[in-house]
Formats: structure tokens, C-alpha cells, sequence
């Protein structure tokens, strides 16, 4: 703020300085004298004007900078905490293209706002304080009045042209989502040769931008043309009256120079003020976007005095568990079941029973509507979230990784670990040697979203994480779907093994991968309707003996 004032009181005396050379130089040639201090004391104070305003600029850098920073993490921090409901309904493009548009707002906004705002309020008060003290009233009567018409109009014109900036602002978020979906479904797009209707997609939101942008820039050429005239009239009736005071004799040359000098240096950041004003604007309208995802509420959240989970020996107990994602759509009825300590449990049923919101329900990503979810008989809704999904390792049906190195995914599990645990880990999950014939060995970078390797591949890197991270509880939801017959028989016995000791909740389709389960719950339409082990539920005779009856069958079939 010092470097900022002492800029503007450096700018402000230029022009004194330059009425005291005009008004030595204005004499008689006998009488000239080479006003050698003002010259000196002129070309100081205009690098001061430039040195203080660079020096300003300097030091707060920092406040700038860390400012974006702050808040760009917050936003980020803030959407990691959301529902698991948020992020399935978000467009990620168009929430990036946010936070891209906010932050840099941020930045605009802070340097402007203090930079050009506050001094070039200054400068008008220094300005008309010495124009009153000095000169006839009407000079300040002048400013004061083409101010209030400037302000007046840019006022009203960009408030109405903020609907066009708006317009942009959601037609360039669609267009970035619509682009960053269409390439991640690169394959999809190729499979079914739908290049040209993608293309037209995202051209129909480009299109939208395109006119909301016309019309944001003709609005914009008004408004400027608008405030030039203003200035125009301004300037000249200053000068009209400076003019006549010359001639009356009440004013020198000099001072003539120094009014003129003012209008210049108070109308130039003037007329950059109505842009800062309309930047301003965008700024903040930018930033909205971004700010409201701040306001997205929470849906989990820890309760004020949430303890720590214990999860040694863990027990796990659905107490008479009802859930829906929709009020309209119920998923679970009535779901009651234990998992003893260090036992293994298995879930089977159809698609759409509910066997992976079981899963979901456990690591918190929703809560239940009624009953309760227990722990060692801590109620999970009293735990800390980070301290429950410490304790839980899960190997999912549809595994997606990071676009990153081999290394990067498997120590994910446990980013502290040493590279000889991560090389351990991936030995167990039978995918060491596969990694060790790649050219570039842990460092091969997967892809997007895990792209680059198979379905097995990329399910053998999540077993090894979930290795790696060692977890009191292990989940695991369909583990080997996307192996093929000899890796699934590896992948079993080692799951078996890692499994040993640890409370286990197997979701499964094929039912020979746990057969040897302790306890097997067989879910319909969000109810448990059987539950006993391999043998005791052939020996029932009902659903599940008929799907195994029918998976037998089918692996027979293919086997011949």
C-alpha cells in the first residue's frame, strides 16, 4: 500500500513539475535560465511513478499467488468431500473448466481491484484537491460531473452485457464437458463410427458461444464508444476554459500544460477503468460458477465428536439396513447379517439386487435411511470417515486408474511404502512378471483411466494395491471378473491367502470363486432370502442351487 500511494504521489507531481520547466522556459530570451532541478526532479519523478508501481507489483506477487492457491485447493479439497452422489450427476469438464475460469478470476480481480480501483481514486481526489486549491472551481465542477456520466454509463451497460458473459460462461462449460466426455469414450466413438455426430454435438455448443460472444463484443464496442465520447466532451470544455484563462492573463502557459497534463493522466486510467470495471464483472461472474460448487452441501459428514474406528478383529453387523438412492426407489428392505471376525461372507444374486450397495453402505458413501451399519459395535456414522476407510481395502468390479505410471497405481494403496513392499505386492497379485517384460518396466504409464492395459491387467494392479494397503477389512466386488480361468485360479489362492485372518465381504457372480465361503447370503430385490454355506444351500434346493445347477451347466458347455 506504501508502494502504491507513494506511485501515485510520484505520477501526480510530474505534471508540477512539467508547469514549472513551461512556465521558466516561457520568458524573454535575455532572461532564460535552464531549469536544470525541475528537469532533474522531472525525469526522477517519472521513474519513480513506473519503479514504485513495478516494486508494488513485486512484492504482492505472493498475496496474489498464494490467494489462487488457497482457494483452488479448497474448491478441490471441498469436491473430494462431497457424495459419492454429487460426482455420479457432475460433468467433470465443465466443473474443470470452473475452477480454470474462477482461479483466474481470482487473480484479475485482486491485482485490479487494488492495482487500478484504489489508485486511480486517489489519483482523482490528489487531482481535483490541487485543481480547487489552484484554479477557478468550474475545473473541478467539470471532472466531477464527466466522472459521474463515465461511471454512470459503464454502470448500467455492463451490468446489461453480463447476461452475454453468462451465456458464454455455460455454453463453453457444456462444450468443454460434452469434448472431454466424447474423448474419454474414445473407443465407444469409434466402434460405432460416430465421429461426425460428436463433432456436430459439440459444434451445436460452440455455436450457442459464438453468438452469446458477438453479442458480448458489439455491446462492448458501444459501451467503449460510449465512454470516448464522454471523455471527448470532457476534455475539450477543460480545455476551452483553460484556454480562455490564459488568455485573461489569470493563467500561464504553464498551467495550461498542467491541466492539460491532469486530463491526460486522470482520463487515460479513467477510460482503463470502465475496462477493469467490465473485467471485474466477468471476474466475478466467472467466479460464481466456481464458488457456488463451494456451497454444494455435503452429504456425509463426520459428526462433531466422531471417534476414531477400531478395527482390530473387526465384526461387522448390517442391522435391519433399508436404502434407496431415489425416495421413490427403494434398493435394500430389511437387510440383516453379521460378519464375524476374521470369517469370510459372501453375496450372490441377479444384477440389481443390491449386492454392490452393501459395499457402498459399508465405506460410507451414502447412509442408511434406517437401521445401522456396526464395527465392533461402533455405529459407522459415529466414526470418522478417514479412519473407517483406512481400515477397508476393496478390489472393485470396474477398476479405473490413474493416468500414471504402473508404480504410481500400485503404491496409491499405500503412498509410504518402499518400492520393495510395492514389488511384494505385485508378486501376490501375480502381475510382477508381466510388469518386468514391459520396456519400461513400474515406470509404463497406463493411460487414461487405465486404457492401456486389459480388463485382467488392470484388475490385477487393484489387487495389488489393495495388497499393498494391508487393511483390517477387505472387500471384494466381483475381484476377477475380467480374468481369464488359469489367472482367476492364481488370483483365488491368493485372494485366499491374503484374505486369511481378515473379515471379508465377497461380492460375487460366479459362484465357484466362493464356494468355500463360511457363510453365503443370496439377495433378491434388496432382501436376503437365503444364506448358509455351499452345502447347506445345495441341500435347500431353492435359488441357489438352481444358479449353481445352471453356472455348472454353462462351464460344461464351454468346456466341451
Amino acid at each position: 500500500m506504501s508502494l502504491l500511494i507513494l506511485a501515485k504521489l510520484a505520477s501526480v507531481s510530474v505534471p508540477l513539475a512539467l508547469k514549472e520547466i513551461v512556465d521558466e522556459l516561457d520568458q524573454p530570451r535575455a532572461m532564460l535560465v535552464l531549469p536544470v532541478f525541475f528537469i532533474i526532479g522531472y525525469g526522477l519523478l517519472r521513474l519513480c511513478s513506473t519503479l514504485f508501481g513495478e516494486l508494488r507489483d513485486a512484492v504482492f506477487a505472493k498475496v496474489t499467488q498464494r490467494a489462487i492457491r488457497r482457494i483452488a485447493n479448497k474448491v478441490f479439497s471441498h469436491l473430494h468431500t462431497l457424495s459419492l452422489r454429487f460426482h455420479l450427476e457432475r460433468q467433470t469438464g465443465g466443473v474443470s473448466r470452473d475452477i480454470e475460469r474462477g482461479s483466474r478470476g481470482i487473480s484479475f480481480l485482486m491485482n485490479f481491484m487494488l492495482f487500478n480501483i484504489l489508485p486511480t481514486l486517489l489519483e482523482i481526489g490528489l487531482v481535483m484537491a490541487i485543481l480547487i486549491s489552484k484554479y477557478d472551481i468550474w475545473f473541478s465542477i467539470i471532472i466531477f460531473l464527466t466522472l459521474l456520466a463515465y461511471i454512470t454509463l459503464t454502470l448500467v451497460v455492463t451490468e446489461w452485457r453480463m447476461i452475454f458473459r453468462r451465456t458464454m460462461n455455460t455454453m463453453d462449460s457444456k462444450a468443454n464437458t460434452q469434448a472431454v466426455d466424447s474423448l474419454l469414450n474414445y473407443e465407444t466413438v469409434k466402434y460405432f463410427g460416430n465421429e461426425a455426430w460428436e463433432a456436430r454435438r459439440y459444434d451445436e455448443h460452440l455455436q450457442s458461444w459464438e453468438k452469446a460472444a458477438v453479442r458480448n463484443q458489439i455491446s462492448l464496442a458501444s459501451l467503449n464508444s460510449g465512454q470516448s465520447f464522454i471523455i471527448a466532451i470532457g476534455v475539450t470544455l477543460l480545455m476551452w476554459l483553460a484556454s480562455e484563462k490564459v488568455i485573461e492573463g489569470s493563467m500561464s502557459l504553464g498551467d495550461l500544460v498542467l491541466v492539460n497534463a491532469f486530463l491526460l493522466q486522470l482520463y487515460m486510467p479513467l477510460h482503463f477503468l470502465g475496462f477493469v470495471y467490465r473485467e471485474i464483472r466477468h471476474s466475478l461472474t466467472d467466479m460464481e460458477r466456481m464458488f457456488s460448487l463451494l456451497n454444494e452441501n455435503k452429504e456425509i459428514q463426520d459428526n462433531p465428536d466422531a471417534q476414531t474406528l477400531n478395527a482390530q478383529h473387526a465384526t461387522i453387523r448390517f442391522e435391519q439396513v433399508n436404502f434407496s438412492y431415489e425416495a421413490n426407489r427403494q434398493i435394500l428392505f430389511d437387510v440383516s447379517f453379521d460378519i464375524p471376525t476374521g470369517k469370510h461372507i459372501a453375496v450372490v444374486g441377479q444384477s440389481g439386487s443390491g449386492k454392490s450397495t452393501l459395499a457402498r453402505l459399508l465405506f460410507r458413501f451414502y447412509d442408511v435411511q434406517t437401521g445401522r451399519i456396526l464395527i465392533n459395535d461402533q455405529d459407522i456414522r459415529d466414526v470418522t470417515q478417514q479412519s473407517l476407510r483406512a481400515n477397508m481395502g476393496i478390489v472393485p468390479q470396474d477398476t479405473v486408474l490413474f493416468n500414471d505410471s504402473i508404480y504410481y497405481n500400485i503404491a496409491y494403496g499405500r503412498p509410504d511404502a518402499s518400492p520393495e513392499e510395492v514389488f511384494t505386492a505385485a508378486k501376490s497379485a501375480h502381475i510382477h512378471d508381466f510388469i518386468e517384460h514391459l520396456p519400461e518396466k513400474y515406470e509404463t504409464v497406463v493411460g487414461e483411466r487405465g486404457l492401456k492395459l486389459s480388463g485382467g491387467e488392470k484388475q490385477r494392479v487393484a489387487i495389488a494395491r489393495t495388497i499393498l494397503k494391508n487393511p483390517a477389512i477387505l472387500i471384494f466386488d466381483e475381484a476377477t471378473s475380467a480374468l481369464d480361468s488359469k489367472s482367476e485360479k492364481n488370483i483365488q489362492a491368493e485372494l485366499k491367502r491374503i484374505a486369511t485372518n481378515r473379515t471379508t465381504l465377497t461380492i460375487a457372480h460366479r459362484l465357484s470363486t466362493i464356494a468355500d465361503a463360511d457363510q453365503i447370503l443370496v439377495m433378491d430385490q434388496g432382501r436376503i432370502i437365503e444364506y448358509g454355506n455351499h452345502h447347506q444351500l445345495l441341500i435347500i434346493d431353492k435359488v441357489y442351487a438352481r444358479m449353481w445347477a445352471l453356472q455348472q451347466q454353462e462351464e460344461n458347455s464351454l468346456s466341451m
